[in-house]
């Protein structure tokens, strides 16, 4: 998205309905991003890992993949091709990925388990070999660019915007690395996702009381 004014990291997918809509009651009588109630995949997404910080460079790197993926598509069929997607793409750990050859293009491009696309799989082996090549860890490269100041928490799906300048400042970094596919928004998506800022809504109960990433 932006993660949530959507599906969640369904960049750039206005809701047409509901998107003025604040946090809703679950079944559980919990209140949660609109979203977060669409599908199960999503409950279970909303509840324990969109907006919750996490570190380290595999995962980062497993989320920007991901988004890329995504670009184009529901988040819901990247949430459930996700472990076909880790089997893949080698648990996505770094050197393995950026020692892939013409040979795993191909075997890729025949896995009707993940996204069959060219330049999405093409790009994941470019981003990896980059990842390779930082001087930094990736995750510390990317929490670098995390917003420190406090921010009012959205009270609607329509408040949260779909790039914001942290975004572009990451995206343009990556991009000067030598990382494709890794717009400005694609990397909000991934922002939002790994915790570096928290887009849950005003209400929602996976809203940390005092969070304001």
């Amino acid at each position: 998205m932006t993660d949530a004014p959507t599906d969640p990291d369904k960049a750039g997918d206005p809701v047409e309905a509901g998107q003025q809509k604040g946090a809703v009651a679950g079944p559980d009588g919990r209140l949660r991003c609109p979203w977060g109630l669409s599908a199960p995949e999503y409950v279970a997404y909303h509840d324990d890992e969109w907006g919750r910080p996490v570190h380290g460079d595999q995962v980062i790197f497993e989320r920007l993949c991901l988004e890329a993926f995504q670009s184009g598509l529901s988040w819901l069929t990247i949430l459930r091709k996700r472990e076909n997607f880790r089997k893949a793409f080698a648990g996505f750990d770094i050197p393995a990925v950026a020692a892939f050859t013409d040979t795993d293009v191909a075997r890729l491009l025949a896995d009707a388990g993940i996204v069959r696309n060219r330049a999405k799989i093409n790009a994941a082996i470019t981003n990896a070999r980059a990842a390779l090549e930082l001087g930094v860890g990736l995750s510390d490269l990317v929490w670098g660019f995390a917003e420190t100041g406090p921010r009012p928490a959205p009270r609607t799906l329509a408040d949260i915007p779909p790039q914001t300048a942290a975004s572009q400042a990451l995206a343009k970094e990556l991009r000067k690395r030598g990382f494709v596919f890794t717009g400005p928004v694609t990397v909000y998506a991934a922002m939002q996702a790994c915790g570096l800022v928290n887009d849950h809504l005003e209400g929602c109960f996976a809203r940390i009381p005092g969070d304001n990433r």
